[in-house]
C-alpha cells in the first residue's frame, strides 16, 4: 500500500505520518507489525500510535539510508509484516542461557523487542571483557 507523507522533525519523534485509512486496510488493530519501503530501504516495524496520530519512526540511520532529509514528502510503501519476529542469539549468549534453565525460560517469554535489547547489548560490546560482563548481567536480570 503507498502514500504519500512528509518526514517529520522530532516532536517528540522524527517519524512519517500513516494515514488512518492505510493502517485500516492493513486490518491489524492499530498498532500492526510493517515492513516499510522508503526510495528503495526497506525495514521493519510497527506503526504507533501517539498524540492521536498513526506514526511510523524514523531512525537517522533509516532516513540517512533512504537518503531523505526532514521536510522532504516522501512516497512511503508500507505493507503487513506476517513473518514471525526472530531474534538470532550469539552462540556465547546462547550457551549462557542454556546453561541456566530459569534465565532461558525467562529470556523465552520476552517480546522480540525485549530479546533484541539483550543481543544488541552484548553485540555492541567492544571489549571481551565487557561482552561477557553485559552477558553476565543479562542472566542475572533474566533469573529475577
Amino acid at each position: 500500500m503507498k502514500f504519500l507523507s512528509y518526514v517529520e522533525p522530532p516532536e517528540p519523534m522524527r517519524g512519517l505520518l500513516v494515514p488512518p485509512e492505510v493502517v485500516e486496510a492493513l486490518g491489524e488493530g492499530s498498532r500492526p507489525p510493517v515492513t516499510i519501503t522508503l526510495n528503495g530501504h526497506s525495514w521493519r516495524s510497527r506503526v504507533a500510535f501517539l498524540r492521536g496520530r498513526h506514526l511510523i519512526g524514523l531512525s537517522h540511520a533509516n532516513r540517512r539510508a533512504a537518503g531523505v532529509e526532514i521536510g522532504e514528502e516522501v512516497e512511503v510503501e508500507l505493507e503487513l509484516d506476517t513473518e514471525p519476529r526472530v531474534v538470532v542469539e550469539p552462540e556465547d549468549f546462547a550457551r549462557a542461557l542454556d546453561d541456566d534453565p530459569a534465565a532461558r525460560a525467562a529470556y523465552d517469554h520476552l517480546t522480540y523487542s525485549r530479546k533484541r535489547e539483550h543481543v544488541r547489548a552484548v553485540e555492541s560490546a567492544k571489549m571481551p571483557e565487557t561482552r561477557r560482563r553485559r552477558i553476565e548481567k543479562a542472566i542475572a536480570t533474566l533469573r529475577g
